[in-house]
């Protein structure tokens, strides 16, 4: 694993504890971030939830953002995201909580400073992945314009829409998928449909 472009481009990062934790491929992780410059976007805040290693937001911050979050459960994930956090040296621009994803979630309240760009990238067993991403549609976690990346497996059918969040894009690469939605800036207008069915690579 290792940190894929921007000012920390090329360093390797500490990998899951265990087989427990499924961290994004480098493959993958390179596609979501290509869709993401695509799309214009250039996040200051981000929100990395079921963290596993921080990668994804490791290269937020390595890209430009100014501050990341990070959301995992598992005390040995967490440990892995304090190392790699302090290898790039991150750690002064970065908040780790150790607590379930759906805590975290139905915690943030109106004066919950909103992300820029939130990832969700959830065991792909997962039942709640649905739930936790209208959940984050809902909340006070995004505001006008922030996007949501979701990983999901190729058997997840994305919802069009969830909570206040509508499908942009949706892209598969072998057994991985990610589908990126967005909160518009203008609600009074249709969001762009975008190319919303899957596409296999």
């Amino acid at each position: 694993m290792r940190v894929i472009a921007g000012e920390r481009g090329g360093f390797q990062l500490k990998g899951p504890p265990s087989k427990a934790t499924r961290p994004m491929t480098d493959k993958i992780k390179s596609a979501v971030f290509s869709m993401l410059a695509s799309l214009g976007a250039e996040p200051d805040r981000v929100l990395d939830l079921y963290a596993g290693t921080g990668g994804l937001g490791i290269e937020a911050l390595s890209r430009g953002a100014l501050r990341a979050e990070f959301v995992e459960q598992a005390a040995a994930a967490v440990a892995v995201i304090r190392a790699n956090l302090a290898h790039t040296g991150y750690a002064d621009i970065s908040a780790i909580q150790q607590l379930p994803v759906s805590t975290y979630v139905n915690r943030a309240g109106p004066d919950t400073p909103p992300f820029d760009l939130v990832f969700i990238d959830p065991p792909y067993a997962d039942d709640d992945i649905t739930d936790i991403l209208t959940s984050v549609g809902d909340s006070a976690l995004i505001q006008s314009g922030s996007l949501v990346v979701l990983g999901h497996w190729p058997r997840f059918t994305p919802p069009p829409t969830a909570g206040r969040l509508e499908l942009l894009r949706s892209r598969c690469h072998g057994d991985s998928c990610f589908t990126v939605y967005e909160w518009p800036y203008d609600e009074t207008l249709p969001a762009e449909p975008g190319d919303a069915s899957p596409t296999q690579e």
